[in-house]
């Protein structure tokens, strides 16, 4: 029998891309999505740094890669559609040394074989017209990345949901998950319970608790939390920085060093580091959950990843406390970067998935049991790749509920 009633759990961007496509694609489905908070991407969706990735530094054949090229240019195009504001504005990535130029070379190839347009590699006056405050050894330009506003698209993407005839339930926890021999899921909230035939769990930071949860089956990888914690510049500053300014990345992490953003209200905003959080929803220092913390501590992943990348961890840490320390990341770029011309500015979580010999994840995630579909690992780019991410579940994972 086809499946007509669906639950999308997570309220983010990807949660609510998932319910909008299938309410675009099959309008005769029963789509209703739970979220925990009282509105859209209280987390990592609505804590980013509204940047539009396009597949520079992803893995060619990767999920990441495909999904981030095809990702970008689908939420390009719903943006110009529905009037949200964006702007296509390109990147410089930047490299500080010989070593570092072999690198960004071999982004700019990797970028290319991923589908990438227009990248170049700029000489010492291109760089000084686009970004005169900055230094580097080389300079790649990535002309399709961007910046927008995610939060402007998640309000979007709950309108058109309801328009459609789908169900947002905000301030909605779900308690438990329930589903029978014959594949029927019931789903318990503080106030009463759903009966559905499919359920696609977009839980982001708890998703590895989820899928344990849910399905009562031990979990296929663990997420650990990385806080990435912005200095913002005061606006009398702000000509510092005119577009999107990034490092040549260590490669070996999934995390893009410290960089400068101009994000769509005007606002220039320099980082993030990675430091672990004590709480998965944790975005100062001061914020601890003890579970949280304990499960991170003493996960054999994380002792694994610790020991593997001892001074890479020591590094971020010290940064979180020192703001010399963070600036001093920033100088590389931009040198005439000083502390008196920044203030405390955002920060938000990271859900990083781990293996249990310390490897980073470094790809998107999803997994179907039963008639359960959890995305266990969109880390960045997954804002950029909602859509995609959406039309992949629906392509790979619930083909049969026609």
């Amino acid at each position: 029998m086809a499946a007509k009633r669906i639950a999308v759990i997570g309220g983010g961007l990807i949660g609510l891309a998932t319910a909008y496509k299938l309410l675009l694609k099959y309008p005769a489905l029963q789509v209703q999505l739970f979220e925990k908070e009282d509105g859209p991407g209280f987390h990592q969706s609505g804590r980013n740094s509204g940047v539009l990735h396009c597949g520079l530094y992803y893995e060619p054949g990767s999920l990441k890669a495909r999904l981030a090229v095809e990702g970008i240019r689908e939420m390009t195009a719903f943006c110009r559609e529905h009037d949200i504001t964006h702007e296509i504005c390109g990147k410089v990535v930047l490299a500080a040394n010989q070593q570092q130029n072999e690198t960004l070379r071999g982004l700019a190839k990797r970028g290319e074989a991923n589908g990438l347009q227009g990248l170049k590699m700029l000489s010492k006056a291109e760089l000084r017209q686009r970004e005169p405050m900055v230094q580097a050894t080389e300079a790649l330009l990535v002309p399709e990345e961007g910046i927008t506003d995610y939060k402007g698209v998640m309000n979007k993407l709950v309108a058109l949901i309801e328009d459609r005839g789908g169900k947002v339930h905000f301030n909605s926890p779900v308690w438990s998950v329930n589903q029978t021999p014959a594949g029927e899921i019931t789903i318990q909230t503080a106030t009463q319970s759903h009966n559905f035939d499919r359920l696609v769990s977009c839980t982001g930071l708890h998703s590895d608790r989820t899928y344990k949860g849910f399905t009562g089956k031990k979990e296929p990888l663990r997420i650990v939390p990385f806080r990435g914690e912005y200095l913002s510049f005061k606006p009398e500053f702000n000509d510092m920085v005119n577009h999107l300014i990034y490092p040549v990345p260590d490669i070996k992490y999934p995390f893009l060093g410290v960089h400068f953003t101009r994000m769509v209200s005007g606002e220039r905003e320099v980082g993030p580091n990675a430091v672990l959080a004590f709480k998965r929803e944790g975005y100062t220092n001061s914020d601890i959950n003890l579970k949280d913390t304990l499960e991170s501590l003493t996960y054999v992943g994380f002792l694994n990843f610790l020991r593997k990348n001892f001074t890479f961890a020591m590094g971020e840490f010290v940064s979180s406390l020192s703001m010399a320390s963070f600036i001093a990341k920033a100088k590389v770029m931009i040198p005439e970067v000083e502390a008196s011309m920044l203030v405390k500015g955002s920060a938000g979580v990271r859900a990083q998935a781990m293996s249990s010999s310390g490897k980073l994840l470094m790809d998107f995630s999803v997994e179907r049991e039963g008639n359960q579909i959890h995305v266990l690992n969109a880390p960045s780019p997954g804002a950029t790749s909602s859509l995609a991410i959406a039309s992949f579940i629906l392509r790979n994972y619930l083909i049969d509920i026609e």
